[in-house]
């Protein structure tokens, strides 16, 4: 049977270890996916997420429910991989979530659109972005080039479209869980998704050209 949110947190807070293990079993891949985005290696990562688990059963009886079970996890998942990135002496612009509007970065490339002193068309597309092929874009080669593209994003970016487009949060999951306002997470997205875009198109459509 399906617990409710409130029977979930209670059944936790109670110790029941059958409860425990459904929770982990479900949300560790997902932990484990955004904690790579912080830390560089697998092992780290697999690290932040016992962390995590560890601080979450510590903390559950401070858990108000001001917003939902898993992405008051995630948030601990993602505080805890930022300590252990800086520990580590990665660095990585995690100030770039709060700022992201105020930092300018095109993100399709400003060669693609026609000079603003073209009368006709200022400023419009010199060619619009190409319908991409269907059938091919679920091919599994695809998803590799997409992944790949996702991976070499900016870790801000990284980590908003992770979230929005490969584990299907909402934006009001995503800014809670990253603790960052609506116009950056729609900055970082549109970014994210233009340059994954862009990688697409460069793989797609010389062959359908």
């Amino acid at each position: 049977m399906q617990l409710s949110e409130e029977q979930l947190v209670a059944a936790l807070r109670a110790g029941d270890e059958d409860a425990f293990r459904t929770v982990v079993r479900e949300w560790h891949p997902s932990l484990l996916r955004v904690a790579q985005i912080f830390v560089p290696t697998r092992a780290l990562a697999e690290d932040v997420v016992g962390e995590t688990w560890l601080r979450v059963l510590g903390a559950l009886d401070r858990f108000e429910g001001r917003s939902s079970l898993r992405t008051w996890v995630f948030r601990i998942l993602v505080n805890t991989a930022k300590t252990r990135a800086q520990r580590e002496g990665r660095t990585i612009p995690f100030s770039a979530l709060q700022d992201a509007a105020r930092v300018p970065e095109a993100a399709v490339e400003p060669e693609r659109f026609l000079p603003g002193d073209d009368l006709a068309h200022p400023g419009g597309w010199i060619a619009p972005p190409r319908a991409l092929p269907e059938e091919r874009l679920v091919a599994s080669e695809t998803r590799d080039v997409i992944a790949r593209a996702i991976f070499a994003l900016p870790a801000n970016q990284r980590a908003v479209i992770s979230l929005r487009d490969v584990e299907g949060w909402s934006s009001e999951e995503v800014r809670n869980a990253l603790d960052i306002s609506e116009v950056n997470q729609r900055v970082l997205l549109h970014r994210a998704r233009s340059r994954v875009r862009r990688a697409l198109e460069d793989y797609l459509v010389p062959e359908t050209a």
